[in-house]
């Protein structure tokens, strides 16, 4: 009131309209300057509103695995094995809207991936092209295949339950697994590990009649190593460490360090020596046997087979503290070891040493196992008995290597037994004890 009084005061009613007509072409010229100056940031603030290109949801490139990670209005189709994807916001052209991919970790190895279905990942925009959903999961879902080399001790390890575990570590167990080339008989196995991963019932995906509708789906298997986890790849830093710990937890595994062999401790170390019978069988084995226990070894001897009790198999190996035996799946069970325990793997002729040192010396590194190779020379070989001394088998075994793995296999895998010199072997012995020691 006091303001307005002294306004009138001050001002006739002429000046006081001359002042309010100033005063609203100030505030228009105002206006107009500040779109001409702003204008070119209110035209790019429209094209931010424009529909983006779709990025590619699959990673093809990796060497071992395809895998796509997908979030949104996700709609899995098992009995087609497609995976639909609803999208609004991006533009879709004939070269970004489909993917396909084999969800098994071992790409371009086409004997494991025959046995492999192929499944596409489909954008799409129109919702009469895309099922209705008929379940719905408020958890992610991770899709993958029990087909390839499944049912062999080291690849159901190193190309299903390592990664599925890596792959599903973040979710905390609410998670739902998809499995295609479902094997009944292999969830049987290892239905104790995978029921610690997943709190759901596992989905035979190929024979499910409903559209599965999940707020994010990774299909296939992100997976960098042999039977291991490269940390720096996944956002949580998990290792095979946090596998084996794993392990521990779900199979009871009461050890987690191997024997010291210090001072005058009275506790002899259990060696554990895994056995063969079809192939690659340590011919002298209860020579073995009897020069370990002369060196101060409590000695256990075990094979495994498919029908095997994991839990129990599982608890033999956490209690000992060092494993041996001939390059082969066996040696897989080197995971149930203790921390610090040893690892002796045999390598048969036919220049295996990167083979052997992929699978299982890379490996036992990652596992805190200390890890000795014993190099199998010609004469403990059982190769002598087939071929003669200057065959190339002796003299050339990467010829063999180059005609492909079928040939090598036939005959440095499958044709061949060894027997250990005793007296070299007595010192790989003595040096696996001096390893406990340190």
């Amino acid at each position: 009131m006091k303001y307005d009084s002294f306004f009138a005061r001050s001002f006739s009613k002429h000046e006081q309209k001359k002042l309010g007509i100033g005063a609203f072409v100030s505030c228009f010229i105002v206006v107009v300057t500040f779109c001409i100056l702003f204008k070119p940031e209110i035209r790019h603030f429209r094209v931010e509103t424009v529909k983006k290109d779709a990025e590619p949801m699959c990673n093809v490139l990796e060497p071992l695995s395809d895998y796509c990670e997908i979030k949104g209005d996700i709609r899995v189709q098992g009995n087609s094995s497609t995976i639909f994807v609803m999208s609004h916001s991006f533009n879709i052209s004939a070269e970004n809207n489909s993917w396909t991919i084999q969800p098994y970790p071992r790409k371009g190895n086409a004997g494991a991936m025959s046995s492999v279905k192929s499944w596409t990942v489909k954008l799409v925009q129109d919702r009469e092209n895309i099922p209705k959903c008929s379940v719905y999961h408020g958890y992610p879902a991770l899709l993958f295949s029990l087909g390839g080399y499944s049912g062999n001790h080291f690849h159901d390890f190193s190309d299903l339950l390592v990664p599925v575990f890596s792959n599903s570590r973040d979710f905390n167990s609410e998670v739902h697994f998809l499995a295609t080339d479902y094997k009944p008989w292999w969830i049987g196995k290892y239905r104790t590990l995978l029921n610690n991963m997943s709190k759901n019932k596992i989905l035979d995906i190929d024979n499910e009649n409903e559209v599965h509708c999940f707020p994010s789906v990774t299909a296939g298997l992100k997976s960098h190593k042999e039977f291991g986890i490269d940390p720096s790849k996944f956002p949580n830093g998990v290792s095979m460490r946090d596998f084996r710990q794993f392990l521990r937890s779900s199979l009871s595994l009461k050890r987690v360090e191997a024997i010291k062999m210090k001072g005058n401790i009275v506790t002899k170390p259990r060696l554990l020596i895994m056995s063969r019978k079809k192939s690659r069988s340590l011919l002298n084995e209860g020579d073995v046997k009897k020069i370990a226990e002369k060196l101060g070894y409590e000695v256990v001897l075990a094979e495994a087979n498919l029908s095997t009790n994991l839990t129990k198999f599982a608890q033999i190996v956490n209690s000992c503290d060092v494993l041996m035996g001939v390059h082969g799946a066996g040696l897989t069970n080197m995971v149930f070891l203790p921390d610090n325990a040893v690892l002796i793997q045999l390598v048969p002729l036919g220049a295996m040493d990167h083979l052997a040192k992929r699978d299982f010396g890379d490996p036992a590194g990652e596992m805190n196992i200390k890890y000795l190779d014993y190099k199998i020379r010609v004469k403990e070989s059982s190769l002598v008995e087939q071929y003669p001394l200057n065959h190339k088998v002796f003299k050339d075994p990467s010829s063999f290597f180059r005609k492909g793995w079928d040939e090598f296999r036939s005959i440095y895998l499958d044709k061949q037994n060894v027997k250990v010199d005793l007296k070299r072997f007595r010192s790989t012995l003595l040096k696996a004890k001096k390893l406990l020691a340190t």
